[in-house]
Formats: C-alpha cells, structure tokens, sequence
C-alpha cells in the first residue's frame, strides 16, 4: 500500500478541504507493553509529567464548523492528481460518491443548510487570547468554538490566513488573562533532541506523546517554503495545529501533517518550524495577512553536472531560469543564468532555501544577492518586492505525442535540430519572438531524454552562449569539449518561451 502525506486534522464530516479527507478509524487495540530495560521511562531518569502540567492549560481543542446553502453550492471539481498521488485514491472516491444523483435525478429539491464540523489542535501564545492552529484545520468555517483543557468554551474569530504555510491566528475574549506558551528557536534543535506533542487526536483532547527530532528541512511537497520537522511522537488525525514542545515548555513546531499507510500514526510526523511560524504568525496579527518579500525570478536546482558545466565546483546556490520583466530583480542586475550563492548575508546551499529566505524578508528592504557569474563572483543589490499571492504561472505548452515529419535537420546530444520555419512553428504552436533552434526528434536512449528534453522545445543557449542555428550549437559544443567540458549547460525553450537549464553529457 503507497504511503500518504496527510493532514493531522479529524474531519467529523468529509466535506470541508480537500487536504481534510477522514480515513476509516480502526478499532481501538489495547496494548499492555512495560518499558524496556533501555528506556529513560523504565529506569525513572526521565519524567515528562512536570512539563506535561504546566503546558497543558494553553493547549486547546478547536471545533470547526461549515454550513452552507446547497442550492448555491457548486460542487467542487476532482483535482487533477496523478495516479501517485498520496490523495489520488481517496479525492476519487469522496467526489464520486459526491457526484451520485446530483443531476437527472427529477425535479430540482428544496434548498438545504449543509453542515460538516472539523476537529483540530491548537494553543495560546498571548493572555489577552490569541491562538495559533493550522489553517486547514479551520477551512472555511462559519463558527469557531474553542475548548480549553478546564472545560471552558469560547468562541473564537480569525485575525488572518496563510495557505502557503498553513496557518491561522485565531482570536478569543474572556474576562481573565489566559494560561500561554512561548515560541522557542526551532534552529536550536537538533536531531535526537527529545519533543513532546499536545492535541485532540480522534477528538479526545488533551493528550500527551513524546518522541526525538528525527530529522529536520523535510521537503514533503505540501508547499513553496517546505521546512518540515521530523518527530516520531505519535501525532494523529486531530493533532493539526497543536504544539510540539522541547524540553523547556517552549513551542518548537506546530503539528500539520504524517506519513502513513492507514491514516494512524506510524512514527512519521511533520512539524512547521517555529523559526519560520514566527514571521509569519507576526504578519496575521498586525496586518491580518502575510507580506511576504518578492525577488521575481523563476529558479531551478543546480546538480553536479550543472555545476560542472558553470564551473561552480559543487552543486549549490539557487539558478536563475527565468526573470520577470515587473520584478524587483530586472532593475536589480540579475539575469538568466546567474546562479545565486547568498541572499542578504544568508547561504543558500539549495535552490528550496532561497524561496523561503526572500518570503521572511522585509518588503522595500535593500538586499545584497551574491551570484555567479560565468565563473566569477559579483554583489548586486536588490530593492526587494512584495509577493502577490494572485499571481498566476503560465501553463506550459501542450507537446505533441506523435513524432512530427522529419525536416532537413542536424544531429547532437541526440537530438535532432532544425533552424525555425513557419511550419515549424504552426507545428508546435511556438509564440512569436520566442528564440532558438527547433527540437524536431529525440533519442530515447540518450541522456537529453534522460533530462526530459522534448520534441517541440528549442535550445537558446548552449553554454551561456546563444544559438541561432543547428550549426551555432554544434560548434559551441565542440569548444566545450575542447576546454574540457564533460556536459553542456543548454537553455531549453518551452513553444511559450519559458525556459530552463539542463546539463546534457556529451560523452
């Protein structure tokens, strides 16, 4: 069975978000299991109960509720998930059950008030009563309620959203200073440091699970500024939005999501840091959303035979792929090509470091990017931008599947190369003042395929040198091999005219 990622939230009901989807809940199985003779537990030097009950009071349990009207309500599409997809099986299966006699089943039926309820963690950070959660956990929720461990309920209002990060900032009044916890430095953890977990898993409040840091930057592909802490305290549905503590009472993490087979836990849970929660936590409570810092690239990993071919070494930094003509980083001195090493003082070892070093910097601040250059170091200096949370990608091209006839064309890499004709470009629907030299053929046994390089796209550049004709990029080739080149950097043209870097062998 293919491991899922999914929210650590309990759905009451399965129609709020997508990332909400409630598993079936095995029967509960009592175990009778004593500590082994190595466990900290068996021998009394460790006890979590002091800390237990001094954190438990700001932890709380969030309920959630939905109601609609369903004679306006459109029912959501089936998202376009491939087949390995951790949610693929499941949105399936919700939204076509969903689908059954809504249409032809007679005449239209009367209105009715929809009603789901979620289930999920979260905890107190000021007295005056702000709380922290996920945003998922709350959706689109038209009540609140929140519930301490003492039994008191209060209804709660929603100071600000991320969707990127998955967070909210709640809100909550009552007539005494409420019981808070503080946020720790998450970049102080290390792994095998000890974490302690509070929630509602299953809806039932209140409890308490222990573990280690397992690992730290996850990258689960659940979002631009990826960071996950890895934890093997148990986390369960209902423990979305709740605390992961270190050992002095301090919130470390925030409890978003697991890796599991069945829905349960099975040692695998992943924590917002609070290095990056801070920022954003700040942001919802002064301006009630997030203003994030804007470079206007679009970037791409550097890997070994990338770096080799850019003479940078090692693989790191961050390569500019693409630069957007309203973007802070045009006027700025950045360009196609440069590969980023540093961004305001701080290393970006990978391309995923520098899309969350940007977000967490101040918009307007004036910002030293050190890149490379064609083989050289140089210092440009960045007005920075705010990041518009509208913007939209433009969807790539559709390629065809059937080869294309074949033109007078010349071969490299594996690739069959043509100069641009207006047939060509009817052909592969390439947009007007888009560069380059036709792809009319790939070898699939070479290593162009290898890097998905496809019929229909062009090369703009091999080398960092632009090409105009199958001839331009044969001779540049055999200069690169000539100075001891082992691949070449090509830049490839989608028919829109977005581009990237490859690294082809040319052994």
């Amino acid at each position: 069975m293919a491991l899922k990622i999914v929210s650590a939230s309990r759905l009451a009901r399965v129609a709020l978000a997508a990332s909400m989807v409630a598993l079936p809940l095995a029967p509960v199985a009592v175990l009778a299991q004593a500590p082994t003779a190595a466990s900290p537990l068996a021998t009394g030097q460790l006890s979590l109960a002091d800390l237990a009950e001094r954190v438990m009071p700001a932890v709380v349990n969030i309920s959630a509720v939905t109601t609609s009207d369903s004679r306006n309500r459109t029912l959501p599409q089936l998202p376009q998930l491939g087949p390995d997809t951790p949610f693929g099986d499941l949105f399936e299966e919700f939204f076509n059950r969903r689908g059954q006699g809504q249409q032809g089943q007679g005449p239209a039926q009367p209105p009715q008030q929809r009603r789901s309820q979620s289930a999920g963690s979260g905890f107190v950070i000021d007295p005056s009563g702000i709380i922290v959660t996920n945003n998922h956990v709350i959706g689109d929720a038209n009540e609140i309620t929140v519930i301490f461990n003492s039994g008191l309920r209060l209804k709660a209002e929603i100071i600000g959203k991320d969707t990127k990060v998955d967070l909210a900032v709640l809100r909550v009044k009552h007539d005494k200073p409420l019981e808070s916890v503080k946020f720790g430095d998450s970049d102080k953890m290390r792994i095998g440091d000890p974490v302690m977990a509070i929630g509602n898993p299953f809806g039932l409040g209140g409890s308490v699970s222990s573990g280690i840091v397992s690992a730290r930057n996850r990258d689960i592909q659940q979002g631009p500024y990826d960071t996950y802490i890895q934890t093997d305290a148990a986390i369960n549905k209902g423990n979305s939005g709740g605390p992961l503590f270190n050992m002095a009472g301090e919130v470390i993490g925030i409890n978003t999501a697991i890796l599991s087979p069945t829905g349960g836990s099975v040692g695998i849970g992943f924590a917002v840091p609070s290095s990056l929660a801070t920022n954003i936590v700040d942001q919802l409570r002064e301006f009630g959303e997030t203003r994030r810092g804007w470079l206007g690239v679009r970037i791409q990993s550097v890997d070994d035979a990338t770096a080799e071919a850019l003479g940078l070494g090692t693989a790191r930094g961050a390569l500019i792929a693409g630069v957007d003509d309203k973007g802070p980083a045009k006027p700025g001195g950045l360009d196609v090509g440069d590969v980023i090493v540093k961004f305001d003082g701080k290393e970006v070892k990978d391309s995923r470091d520098l899309p969350r070093i940007v977000a967490s910097t101040a918009v307007g601040k004036d910002v030293p990017v050190l890149i490379i250059r064609k083989g050289k170091e140089e210092t440009k200096t960045i007005k920075l931008g705010r990041l518009e949370d509208g913007e939209k990608v433009q969807p790539a091209s559709a390629r065809p599947n059937a080869e294309p006839a074949k033109p007078a064309v010349t071969s490299a890499l594996g690739l069959e190369l043509s100069p641009q004709t207006e047939e060509l470009k009817k052909r592969y629907s390439i947009k007007d003042g888009t560069k380059g030299v036709v792809i009319t053929k790939v070898d699939p046994n070479s290593n162009a395929a290898d890097k998905r390089i496809s019929i229909g796209e062009l090369i703009v550049e091999v080398g960092q040198e632009a090409v105009n004709s199958p001839e331009d990029v044969t001779k540049r080739l055999d200069a690169l091999k000539k100075e001891g080149k082992k691949s070449a950097l090509l830049l490839v043209s989608n028919a829109q005219g977005e581009v990237r870097f490859v690294a082809v062998s040319m052994n």
